[in-house]
């Protein structure tokens, strides 16, 4: 982590770094940071979904395009019952909408 952190200060980026996971999540949702960046899968996505299980956005950081995804399982054990909720996926077009906004906005 420790390159990476000096790499993101070197290019201007406010990055604090690393903080203790027990703490980050909570300091995170209280409004401390506007980006958290987490090592593993499970490490990100599970304070996350207890947060924001219905309106999270899964954001794909360093790629060549934006990424942008709903925040949850494929739900196989509600499949064909009427109950799957679209409240992720409208999140995620809305955001995915004002990224290609912004980016087109840069772009021209």
């Amino acid at each position: 982590m420790a390159p990476a952190v000096r790499s993101a200060r070197a290019e201007g980026i406010d990055f604090t770094g690393a903080v203790p996971e027990d703490t980050c999540y909570y300091r995170a949702y209280e409004g401390a940071f506007d980006l958290v960046i987490a090592q593993y899968h499970d490490q990100g996505h599970i304070p996350v979904k207890l947060s924001a299980f219905d309106t999270a956005v899964n954001v794909s950081l360093g790629l060549s395009l934006d990424r942008c995804s709903v925040d949850h399982g494929t739900a196989f054990d509600i499949a064909g019952q009427s109950k799957a909720k679209h409240d992720n996926m409208l999140f995620a077009l809305d955001y995915a909408s004002r990224t290609a906004r912004a980016n087109r906005e840069v772009a021209v």
